[in-house]
């Protein structure tokens, strides 16, 4: 057998590397419709004539479609399974896309934030299955392995997304053309899923089982389930900590995700003849060159986290990224561009390494933590209209001085991180020293 195959090679004999494929192109499915998100803000600034602070109710929707999903999403993989769960998921992401047919004909903000909510709700679906369900597909020695490959197809689709988006939110007819052929890309993707979905209803989805290392399945002593109680996870500083860490890194991703293209049209410097920066081609610049080194940095942190501890890459990255986001402030043209492009990079390890370093230790009580981090991406939908509101009032270099605050306070926790674990080292799991 080659070594390829035998990464999905269950323990019954079973290879599911046709089922690892599918399962990736989620992967990419999620990572597209968010790229497409964080460059409908400045398309809406334009046709209803909202200012920074309203469009960034686009984010407000998208990740308030998460927060509502994310326990309900757990429960319903347990009920259905695997394969029921990732249908559902993708009927619901369907039927957010074909709304925005409708929403087109509303021509009512609320009507497009509705869909965008929707949609965000099946991908929540869609993640709290596909994720750990990467993990199962084959040895367990390279379940790490699957996800960083799986992983790899987010990426990518977060390349895409902008360019498509932007393709059709920024047409050469003018915003209002543009508008009215809003829904095109959405119908697309709703087509698509569906496809998708008779795909995954005729092929093959196991439905595998793995040891419950943290003895979950509830036939315990009641000595241990006092004891459990008796140690709250909002007792464990560390866990605390990560959830302030995840709401705050969200807010500053999606603020810079979602005003890059404002930034880009209105502070960089005129180019070489004089014109300025569209909106269709910072989206493309977001795709290609933002995205790809948010791409990048998840592939080359992955090697640095197998030999640099993750709190302190953590902390560094973050700190990094406050002093890309002061360069931002200070208005220093092409460098401050070059900055916000950095961030990118800067931002890629966060989300996994703050979930990781949170649930660190928890034993059982690992998967209740893991939802309440899951939550905290809530601040995705909140901040961002704090920095549009900056914007507004000053510019969108000093907007940048919002997620500086954050990155700010993700750094401190990822340097106090020891101490507020209370433990001598990282966890095997982090597989590096403290």
């Amino acid at each position: 057998m080659s070594p390829v195959r035998s990464l999905f090679k269950t323990a019954d004999g079973n290879d599911c590397t046709v089922t690892f494929l599918l399962v990736s192109s989620l992967f990419l499915l999620w990572g597209c419709c968010n790229g497409m998100i964080d460059v409908m803000d400045k398309h809406f600034q334009d046709q209803l004539h909202l200012t920074k602070a309203q469009s960034a109710w686009v984010q407000t929707a998208h990740y308030l479609g998460y927060a509502l999903m994310a326990l309900p999403a757990g429960m319903l993989a347990r009920a259905i399974g695997y394969k029921g769960g990732i249908i559902a998921g993708l009927l619901l992401v369907s039927l957010g896309g074909f709304w925005f047919i409708a929403a087109t004909h509303i021509a009512a903000f609320w009507s497009f934030l509705l869909g965008v909510c929707v949609i965000a709700m099946g991908l929540t679906v869609l993640e709290t299955v596909a994720n750990p369900y990467t993990t199962v597909l084959g040895p367990e020695r390279y379940a790490a392995l699957r996800i960083n490959l799986a992983q790899s197809f987010n990426g990518v689709g977060w390349m895409l997304g902008p360019i498509i988006g932007g393709a059709f939110f920024y047409s050469a007819g003018g915003v209002e053309v543009a508008h009215g052929r809003l829904y095109i890309p959405y119908v697309g993707v709703a087509t698509l899923v569906l496809a998708l979905a008779v795909v995954f209803y005729q092929a093959y989805v196991p439905e595998l089982k793995v040891l419950d290392k943290y003895r979950l399945d509830g036939h315990h002593d009641p000595s241990s389930q006092l004891l459990r109680r008796q140690d709250s996870i909002w007792l464990r500083s560390h866990f605390v900590g990560a959830v302030l860490a995840q709401f705050l890194y969200v807010a500053a991703q999606a603020g810079i995700f979602s005003f890059f293209i404002n930034y880009m049209v209105s502070e960089t410097p005129a180019l070489a003849d004089g014109a300025r920066l569209t909106e269709q081609g910072a989206a493309r610049l977001q795709g290609l060159v933002g995205f790809g080194l948010f791409t990048l940095g998840r592939i080359t942190g992955s090697a640095f986290l197998s030999k640099a501890s993750p709190h302190r890459l953590l902390g560094t990255y973050a700190l990094i990224n406050v002093l890309l986001c002061a360069l931002v402030a200070l208005k220093l043209g092409w460098i401050s561009a070059a900055a916000v492009f950095l961030t990118f990079f800067f931002m890629s390890i966060s989300f996994p390494t703050i979930f990781a370093l949170g649930i660190d230790g928890l034993g059982s009580q690992a998967k209740k933590a893991s939802a309440f981090i899951v939550m905290a991406i809530l601040g995705g939908a909140i901040l961002p209209r704090l920095m549009g509101y900056v914007g507004d009032l000053y510019d969108m270099s000093v907007a940048f001085l919002v997620p500086l605050g954050c990155f700010a306070v993700i750094a401190l926790y990822g340097y106090t991180w020891p101490a507020l674990s209370r433990s001598a080292r990282v966890s095997p799991l982090l597989r590096s020293p403290v």
